[in-house]
């Protein structure tokens, strides 16, 4: 699974989960990305073969229902909870980031399954 972590998230995450040997991305990080949709954050991300990780779940569930709705299968969405994951608390990174590198491994492939991973 390669990721593409939405705007709300720091790149320090990706950063962390590529030295541990995984594909991902922030939008943070990717100017051409920033202040986009999220429909078009959800279609770079199809584009790029990646899950969109993001703590905005009724946006994008209902961003990736109406893509099912049409028979293509997509990379699937990482949704978090910002209540485990509280942006600005100590530790959320370091959190974050072990709890993304278990889900990338034990997800290693690429193919799009079109699931929903809760974190």
């Amino acid at each position: 699974m390669r990721l593409l972590l939405d705007e709300m998230h720091p790149p320090i995450i990706a950063e962390e989960l590529r030295r541990r040997g995984y594909e991902a991305v922030a939008v943070a990080a990717m100017p051409e990305l920033r202040m986009l949709a999220d429909p078009d954050i959800f279609a770079a991300a199809q584009e790029e073969r990646r899950a969109v990780v993001t703590e905005n779940i009724a946006d994008f569930l209902r961003i990736a229902d109406s893509h099912d709705q049409t028979g293509r299968e997509h990379h699937g969405l990482v949704l978090i909870d910002p209540g485990r994951y509280p942006r600005g608390s100590p530790g959320t990174i370091g959190r974050l980031v072990k709890a993304l590198d278990a889900l990338l491994a034990e997800h290693p492939g690429e193919d799009p399954t079109s699931l929903r991973h809760w974190v």
